[in-house]
């Protein structure tokens, strides 16, 4: 018994004595996170952060070193528990770790997701063992997706980013930006993965209904916003898909998600453009790298995209993350890398940072140890790269302030006050693509019927994402229109069709009869159409039918649902059709014979009310499109810019005329979206109209209300360059401003042309802006040009 005292006895001083210890690493001002007693460098606030990575990086060893280049996936992707546990210690990231990315977001179900406060504990608990569990307390960036609204449960959802792209509101994105950077670092996330910069330039992939729009500078401006607004939240943006990720052969992505067929220039003056820009003003902390190659060249094991243009040209400063699976697909896809371990040597020598996929992250880092120990990895590459993770951590104050000071705070904070904000992003991401004889918006006082049919009426997976809020209150645009309606008239609903019939897609290219039940479906919703005094037609494509791995062979309306349109516009009643989709469709008939069409894209969960209160007017919509909308998907790729005579008609006259082959032309072109009110453009300025290469242009106009309503306008700036030394595109905005007037008032928009908005990739590659004569073009859309002036400038 006393023996059994003894035992216990020194058991417990062992434990005292280690929790005094533990406790002792907290300093007044400082942590001493490697736990030897004394201020280090590193562990010094007052130090410059270079000087702090290079005395951690000089205790670090190469296990410790290797532990910082790789993401541990959060509960249920790779990891097993949702808080610490002692089987911890016999884990790889004993030695540490760089990132744990999607921890308790609630994507995978978990007690520690909601209420808020709960997972800021959470987080707090796991981090708290990183620091002080392994030997030198390295502390943990947590990471989360964020393109429409933070990752996590109930967070406040923003529209799909296509939608988002929609509201060309620079403000209303940086206030966007801010919410989601707010509520990550309150949940004790410290990273989030947005804005997407791939340009949308075929519609038919997938991930289209991800990207701000098809034009470079939009996409820039917008993302720049984006990450302003994370990043004023003391939390780093990580900006993605770094690079030529959205142009994958024919739209294929899957398996495919490869072979971009993007020549150099292109590739530097469209693809590549927006971080360019985004790196040199906004200075996101992180960039993910794409699965893709590049001219024969897989970007995620490229040292010319990773460090010589990122780093070198760029100015980057962060880490780079690379996409799940990248690197594996060196070996297992592209082939460039005889093994796996070769292909670990490829992306580190490159300068990627952190390998991220869902499977442990010893399947990266052992491999790297292994290269480093056997010398066929340099210990300064291994260095360089974990320099910049650490740098990172330094920046985000995780050696100062490691853990969420106030997680109760996260319970007041998260998706608090908000929902005001979110509905007039909804509102604002809605584009009228047509108005004929004033159909919209319609007059419930004259309204008895109203039939709400078509799938989309009623779907309510379009309102949650993979990369989004997670478990949120959705309501459909049916239940929207019946909440803003209410008694005042009856509002019927007859679904008319599924989203797509059971031989779909193969029934694009095969015609196959209406079943029985397709027939009789349509047949009811033509009946209750002849009863009704106005028809509201949702159609478009659900979550199933658009987004990562969904590349579509045809842009028409899926399934049905065309067929459904031509039976309710044989009725003779007035029909207004609702888009919901993620992608340009080539609603050639639908444009010819429905009087009204507003497009909705992917909206947030507020979406159904925005839709309500634009159709009977209590909303004008503003929003105008960031993609072309094709008219058929042989006309692919038709988008903005675009080279000179490139998309233009066929001669119909001459020694090769006589052609009339294929339609031309675009259905919608980009920038395009009408209103319920009218706007005047005039007093178009230039200073000065004669300056030099190297001098700033300021452009101003007049803008003015002239129709009956409040409205909003985005007055939209594009330069031509007359006459260059290489080709050049048609048209490039590089301006825009989305301003409300109320009807008889006029607003000055002032724009700014800096040199670098002029350049050009001269013959030789090298970026400049050549002397000459430039046209400044002010409208309404790419192709609604209202004024026009040239300037001069000289060398």
């Amino acid at each position: 018994m006393q023996k059994r005292l003894f035992v216990f006895g020194i058991c417990l001083l062992v434990s005292c004595l280690s929790l005094a210890q533990k406790k002792s690493i907290y300093q007044k001002g400082w942590i001493d996170f490697n736990k030897n007693g004394q201020k280090d460098i590193f562990e010094d606030p007052e130090a410059e952060i270079d000087a702090r990575v290079e005395d951690l990086l000089s205790q670090m060893n190469v296990d410790e070193k290797t532990a910082q280049c790789a993401t541990l996936y959060g509960y249920k992707r790779v990891l097993k528990d949702e808080l610490p546990t002692p089987g911890w210690k016999n884990e790889v990231w004993k030695d540490g770790i760089a990132n744990i990315d999607e921890q308790l977001n609630g994507l995978k179900p978990t007690q520690y997701s909601y209420p808020y406060s709960k997972h800021a504990e959470a987080i707090n608990t796991i981090q708290k063992w990183f620091i002080e569990e392994t030997r030198l307390g390295i502390p943990v960036d947590f990471t989360n997706e964020g393109i429409h609204g933070l990752n996590h449960d109930k967070a406040t959802p923003l529209p799909s980013p296509i939608a988002i792209g929609s509201t060309w509101n620079k403000n209303l994105v940086r206030q966007a930006g801010g919410i989601v950077g707010k509520e990550g670092k309150a949940l004790g996330y410290t990273n989030i993965y947005a804005p997407i910069l791939d340009l949308a330039r075929d519609p038919r992939w997938g991930r289209v209904v991800e990207c701000y729009g098809e034009d470079p500078f939009l996409v820039s401006e917008l993302g720049i916003q984006m990450v302003k607004g994370i990043q004023s939240q003391g939390v780093a943006s990580t900006l993605k898909h770094y690079a030529v990720y959205s142009v994958p052969k024919g739209g294929r992505d899957g398996r495919v998600r490869t072979d971009p067929h993007v020549a150099p220039r292109e590739l530097h003056q469209m693809h590549l453009y927006p971080y360019k820009r985004l790196i040199g003003i906004a200075h996101p902390k992180g960039v993910m790298s794409s699965y893709n190659d590049w001219d024969g060249i897989p970007v995620s094991g490229s040292y010319y995209f990773l460090t010589e243009l990122l780093r070198q040209e760029y100015g980057f400063n962060g880490y780079v993350v690379s996409d799940s699976e990248a690197v594996e697909f060196l070996h297992r896809k592209h082939h460039v890398a005889e093994d796996y371990k070769e292909g670990v040597r490829q992306v580190a020598e490159a300068g990627l940072n952190v390998r991220t996929h869902f499977t442990p992250p010893q399947d990266y880092i052992l491999p790297l140890r292994e290269l480093v120990n056997d010398g066929e990895l340099s210990m300064a590459t291994l260095d360089r790269n974990v320099k910049d993770v650490l740098r990172v951590k330094f920046e985000l104050g995780l050696f100062d302030e490691p853990y969420v000071k106030d997680t109760k705070a996260a319970d007041k904070i998260v998706a608090n006050d908000t929902k005001d904000f979110v509905l007039q992003m909804a509102k604002e991401s809605l584009v009228l693509l047509k108005n004929e004889n004033n159909a919209l918006p319609l007059n419930l006082n004259k309204l008895d019927n109203i039939l709400v049919t078509g799938p989309l009426a009623v779907d309510k997976s379009v309102y949650v994402s993979r990369y989004g809020p997670q478990n949120l209150e959705v309501k459909s645009v049916l239940e929207g229109i019946q909440n803003y309606v209410g008694s005042k008239a009856n509002v019927d609903f007859s679904l008319g069709c599924e989203v797509v019939d059971e031989a779909w897609p193969e029934s694009e290219i095969i015609p196959i009869p209406l079943s029985n039940k397709e027939q009789q479906m349509i047949d009811a919703a033509v009946a209750k159409a002849n009863l009704s005094d106005v028809i509201i037609a949702v159609m478009g494509e659900d979550e199933k039918r658009c987004g990562e791995s969904r590349s579509r062979t045809s842009l028409g309306l899926p399934g049905r649902q065309f067929q459904l349109l031509q039976a309710l516009k044989a009725t003779g009643k007035p029909i207004v059709l609702v888009l919901i989709n993620g992608r340009p469709l080539t609603i050639n008939w639908e444009n010819q014979y429905i009087p009204a069409i507003l497009e909705a894209w992917f909206p947030n969960v507020e979406g159904p009310n925005a839709i309500a209160q634009t159709l009977f007017g209590d909303y004008n919509p503003g929003g105008k499109l960031p993609i072309t909308f094709p008219r058929s998907v042989g006309q692919l790729e038709l988008n903005f810019p675009y080279k000179p005579s490139s998309q233009v008609g066929q001669p119909s006259s001459g020694p090769n005329g006589t052609g009339n082959t294929s339609v031309v032309g675009e259905l919608y072109p980009f920038g395009f979206g009408l209103s319920y009110t009218q706007f005047d453009y005039k007093n178009l300025k230039i200073t000065p109209e004669i300056g030099k290469t190297q001098q700033q242009i300021t452009v101003s106009v007049d803008v003015t209300n002239t129709g009956k309503v409040k409205g909003d306008e985005v007055v939209q700036l594009y330069f031509k360059d007359l006459v260059s030394s290489v080709i050049v595109y048609e048209l490039q905005l590089r301006g825009f401003e989305r301003i409300s007037l109320n009807p008889g008032d006029t607003k000055t928009v002032n724009f700014t042309l800096r040199p670098e908005d002029l350049q050009l990739l001269d013959r030789d590659m090298n970026w400049t802006v050549e002397p000459g004569e430039f046209e400044v073009l002010i409208g309404a859309s790419s192709e609604d040009i209202r004024l026009k002036r040239i300037f001069q400038l000289k060398p």
